[in-house]
């Protein structure tokens, strides 16, 4: 196991959730031996660490509501693999809610 440093933001309303907070940066531990770290795993590590109410606002399953734009350095995780996306040292992960109440 290791600990790895990543930037998570968090926009459209969702920083409501994580106390209001917009920018995290976060050490992760990688689970089981294992040196890599996937967005799956990042999703279950926010969900317990970081989202302090309404998870489900945030989560549905084990991904992200539909309606939450998740960037990957800059880049659409759904070019990447979604939950399999590969998380390296010091990724910034930005996670924007395109939901918006009227």
């Amino acid at each position: 196991m290791r600990n790895m440093q990543l930037t998570l933001e968090f926009g459209g309303g969702l920083e409501l959730l994580c106390e209001s907070k917009k920018i995290h940066k976060v050490d992760v531990e990688t689970q089981n031996g294992v040196e890599k770290l996937t967005m799956k795993d990042l999703l279950a590590w926010v969900r317990i660490n970081l989202i302090k109410e309404r998870p489900e606002m945030f989560m549905k399953g084990d991904t992200v509501r539909p309606g939450v734009l998740v960037l990957v350095n800059d880049c659409d995780w759904e070019l990447s693999g979604q939950l399999n996306t590969t998380l390296e040292e010091k990724d910034v992960v930005v996670f924007i809610s395109t939901l918006h109440g009227g």
